[in-house]
């Protein structure tokens, strides 16, 4: 097919009518927010890890609805997959009633019918909507009217999994039993038509579990049920993952490209390859992306006895990660032939869309720089951004201050790998694992420095499985008492106010202006700043040798950065105006800092 014609089939694709969506927030914090956004044709993620806060929220809506319900036990068979699916198919059962509640509401001020078109972007709907408003033409505003209700369509309830977070319970290795497997048995026998955002890599034992459920391969007419998100970092990992499932005769619909540490949440920091010219290798190579694994799809369809796809099913670019203006998200759309942006950080200061206590929504109010870290908080050892002020962080610091570091482990998802002192693998965060690691410090022959830093980021661990539940339990009354970790990215410190749904969405379309920090730099420029803090913390642990970075690590972080920095001075033309000289400063001002990682590694 010619690369020409593959652009017009895949621009001609459209789900949601809005050019935004909202990503995955922790495991509580968007946890039911399709209940709240869906309505109004805005996708987002629910996060499946914790089955037993889905459990929870199972029992809450069911009985806010009405519906019977019926607990599924821990020790239930496959009690984690079939919790997922009864939750996700409740979701899916209460949005489409809201969608044939909001399609029989008059046009009228305060209907969900009317917020729904209100909050669209400009385009032929919107202008539609407002035809039938003006009215002029009975007879032609009515067709408009049926037409216009016929166009109101749900936003996507499409779910998160984590593909690390892989734990075999109880060191089982029965097929299929593992947590990733489970959550994903539980999605693909769900009644919903969406989607899986896997992320955080290529899982080969949770890419292959894909090929047991029809629902992922294309039918009769070239239709998929459920479909494949990839949240990837580079063009690089897109294709080397696009290519795996492609093997298998599976289609990634979509490539949602997250900054590596420009975002919430865990991040992934590249060699120091920026945003903007990962988007450009996106844009410049979508076609040939398309073409060769539309090629490899139909070979491995072919060898599975399966009807090959005449033309390559629609594929979604898309890109999130510390955007905050209508000027930032124009540019993504219209210079990277995007298809969407996603909004997550800013929508924490939204009650309506996510689960945020009074209290801690009040310090993300007032949250400065020095209160959003980059830390070395997730069990994981994956590098998270945290709320340092948040209850759970506060509770962790008590507990080193008091003699008893560490934190109890009740749910266990993050019990991965680590069998340093116990034979099945036990959590970083856990006090069990913190005693014994502090402990053993003396045996290990470290010199004072290495000790110090070394004990800090033992310290530094957190129980995300349980804190990260916080916010979703104490807005609903499941748990009082949770202490609520906050897994905001930096860029919450460019909004202070609470927002409506509808001021969110009207500052996102430029209509209204939400921003508080008027000295807030451009996304690009803040994800070079960034990446700059975070190769001066990993030399600092390279100058410890305490690192396993090879001295070329920071050498290649600096060429990328510069040809980064070079790209963006190409780009300084397609800014408004007005935005121009301060980001062209900017940017000369980082060049001069740039030059300095390559004098930090040694000769």
């Amino acid at each position: 097919m010619h690369p020409t014609r593959i652009r017009d089939v895949q621009r001609s694709f459209s789900g949601s009518p809005h050019t935004f969506h909202i990503p995955v927030m922790g495991t509580g914090f968007t946890i039911d927010t399709p209940l709240k956004v869906a309505r109004f044709g805005i996708d987002s993620v629910i996060q499946i890890v914790d089955d037993v806060l889905i459990e929870q929220m199972r029992k809450v809506h069911s009985d806010r609805a009405g519906e019977a319900y019926q607990e599924i036990a821990d020790n239930e068979e496959d009690a984690r997959a079939r919790r997922i699916t009864a939750y996700l198919n409740l979701i899916h059962l209460l949005v489409e009633r809201q969608m044939d509640e909001v399609r029989e509401q008059p046009f009228e001020p305060g209907t969900d019918l009317t917020r729904y078109f209100e909050m669209l972007p400009e385009g032929p709907l919107k202008t539609s909507y407002r035809e039938m408003l003006n009215g002029r033409d009975e007879d032609r505003a009515s067709v408009l009217e049926a037409h216009l209700r016929e166009r109101v369509v749900p936003g996507a309830i499409d779910v998160n999994i984590m593909t690390k977070l892989d734990r075999d319970p109880g060191g089982s290795k029965q097929p299929g039993f593992s947590d990733a497997l489970s959550g994903l048995r539980g999605f693909a026998r769900s009644d919903l038509g969406s989607a899986v955002v896997f992320s955080a890599g290529l899982n080969p034992r949770l890419f292959g579990y894909l090929t047991a459920f029809d629902d992922f391969f294309p039918d009769e007419q070239g239709e998929l049920r459920k479909r494949i998100i990839l949240k990837v970092s580079d063009y690089r990992s897109a294709f080397v993952q696009g290519k795996y499932l492609a093997k298998r005769g599976l289609w990634v619909s979509e490539y949602r490209v997250e900054s590596g540490l420009n975002c919430g949440g865990h991040a992934f920091p590249t060699s120091g390859q920026l945003m903007g010219p990962i988007l450009e290798e996106f844009r410049t190579k979508r076609p040939e992306l398309i073409e060769s694994l539309h090629v490899m799809t139909n070979a491995a369809l072919a060898a599975g006895n399966r009807l090959p796809l005449d033309n390559p099913p629609p594929v979604r670019i898309t890109a999130q990660g510390g955007i905050g203006t209508t000027a930032e998200q124009t540019l993504l759309l219209e210079n990277f032939d995007l298809d969407s942006t996603g909004w997550g950080t800013p929508f924490l200061l939204v009650p309506e869309v996510t689960n945020v206590d009074d209290s801690h929504r009040t310090r993300l109010q007032e949250a400065s720089d020095g209160d959003v870290e980059l830390s070395d908080a997730s069990p994981f050892g994956i590098p998270f951004w945290n709320l340092r002020n948040s209850a759970s962080d506060v509770l962790r610091r008590a507990r080193i201050a008091i003699g008893k570091p560490g934190s109890p482990c009740p749910k266990g998802y993050l019990a991965l790998h680590n069998r340093e002192f116990s034979e099945e693998p036990i959590c970083t965060a856990s006090r069990q694992y913190v005693v014994q690691k502090l402990a053993h410090l003396d045996a290990e022959g470290l010199n004072p420095e290495q000790r110090a830093l070394v004990e800090e980021e033992v310290l530094a661990k957190t129980c995300l499985c349980r804190d990260l539940a916080g916010g979703a339990e104490l807005n609903t009354g499941i748990n009082d008492e949770a202490a609520t970790a906050v897994c905001t990215g930096p860029n919450i410190v460019n909004f202070s106010s609470v927002a409506t749904l509808r001021e969110m969405v009207d500052h996102i379309y430029g209509r209204i202006s939400l921003l508080t920090n008027p000295d807030r730099p451009h996304m690009f420029i803040r994800e070079i700043e960034l990446y700059l803090d975070h190769v001066g913390k990993e030399f600092r642990r390279f100058a410890l040798g305490l690192s396993t970075r090879k001295e070329n690590y920071f050498n290649d972080v600096r060429e990328n950065l510069r040809a980064g920095i070079d790209y963006y001075s190409d780009l300084v033309d397609r800014l408004p105006k007005g935005d121009r000289g301060r980001f062209a400063d900017r940017l000369e001002s980082l060049r001069h800092a740039v030059q300095q990682v390559g004098v930090l590694a040694p000769v």
